[in-house]
């Protein structure tokens, strides 16, 4: 039993670890032919010990984290309150299509010369394209989520006498919570990509300014170090909604 536990655990990092070692391969074999582009993961692993011990690797990723939070909580509260709103109200949701089908298309990075011309360089540009971009997937996914609720649930809410306030904490929200959750771990997802696009492509902090100076250094260890290191922080942060949503579900008594 133990050792059928040992390898279901170990499973999971077979295949990472062969692309690892084939990579590791391949880079040596072009440094050995006369190229620098590449460098194998343990000279990046040697790049990531050293920007951890200088700090610059918990100061850049604490500012990208920071600001992808904060606007995903921007556009995940819109997202979800106009969602609900929408989700409830035909007439409501009908009234607002054209709107929502002009502006959701438009990438969220388009909006970087704009934001720079209404915040200039720093948090409050980054800000605003994050939350622009969470503010979609959050909308979209529980308006359908509100909208697949068992009518009779809301029929009963109407019998009871509940206020709109009342309906959407005590007889919305529960019944979406499986999909809220699907919706905040896409949200998350867009949030941290689109903060490191933003500051590689126009702000001067953060994870993605960070590889962007590696890049000009030419220094592949560094870079690739970093690009390895977002994607660890990708995959902590969806384990960690993931927890999190089984352990919201429980307290809610919400059957997964």
């Amino acid at each position: 039993m133990t050792e059928r536990r040992a390898l279901s655990l170990l499973r999971p990092w077979v295949f990472p670890a062969l692309l690892l070692a084939l990579f590791e391969w391949y880079a040596r074999r072009a440094a050995a032919q006369g190229s620098d582009a590449l460098a194998p993961p343990s000279a990046a692993l040697k790049a990531f010990a050293g920007a951890a011990v200088d700090g610059s690797l918990w100061q850049a990723t604490g500012f990208t984290l920071g600001t992808a939070a904060l606007g995903l909580l921007l556009g995940a509260v819109l997202g979800i309150a106009l969602g609900i709103v929408l989700g409830l109200s035909r007439r409501t949701a009908q009234f607002g299509l054209l709107s929502i089908e002009v502006l959701r298309p438009i990438p969220s990075v388009a909006l970087i010369p704009l934001s720079m011309l209404m915040f200039g360089f720093g948090v409050r540009m980054e800000l605003a394209i994050v939350a622009f971009a969470a503010f979609w997937p959050m909308l979209i996914l529980v308006q359908s989520a509100v909208q697949q609720v068992e009518p009779r649930l809301l029929e009963v809410s109407r019998v009871l006498g509940l206020t709109a306030r009342e309906r959407a904490w005590k007889i919305v929200l529960p019944a979406i919570v499986p999909r809220l959750f699907v919706a905040l771990r896409l949200g998350v997802a867009v949030a941290l990509v689109v903060a490191v696009t933003v500051e590689i492509a126009a702000n001067p902090n953060g994870m993605g300014y960070a590889m962007m100076i590696a890049q000009q250094s030419f220094d592949p260890p560094l870079m690739l170090a970093w690009l390895g290191w977002i994607g660890v922080v990708g995959f902590v942060i969806n384990a960690a909604m993931q927890r999190l949503q089984r352990w919201v579900a429980r307290r809610m008594g919400v059957v997964q």
